[in-house]
């Protein structure tokens, strides 16, 4: 997972550890995240390793936004 594009603002995302900038940051990573899958969608492809991280990628982001939203509760 280390050599994909995305992977740097996902990493930022999840490291994230200042609630004010965690869903900025998660939206980062979502957007970059659904244009690798748009890019799939252009030319037929992608490994399915790297298909399979981006699924897993966006629900791992799912975590942080439940834990942010029960802070801000």
């Amino acid at each position: 997972m280390i050599g994909y594009k995305w992977h740097e603002v996902y990493k930022a995302a999840l490291l994230e550890t200042d609630w004010t900038k965690m869903e900025e940051r998660i939206q980062e990573a979502e957007a970059a995240l659904h244009a690798r899958k748009n890019e799939f969608d252009l030319n037929h492809g992608g490994t399915p390793e790297e298909n399979q991280a981006i699924e897993n990628s966006l629900n791992g982001l799912m975590i942080p936004l439940m834990c942010n939203s029960s802070h801000l509760i």
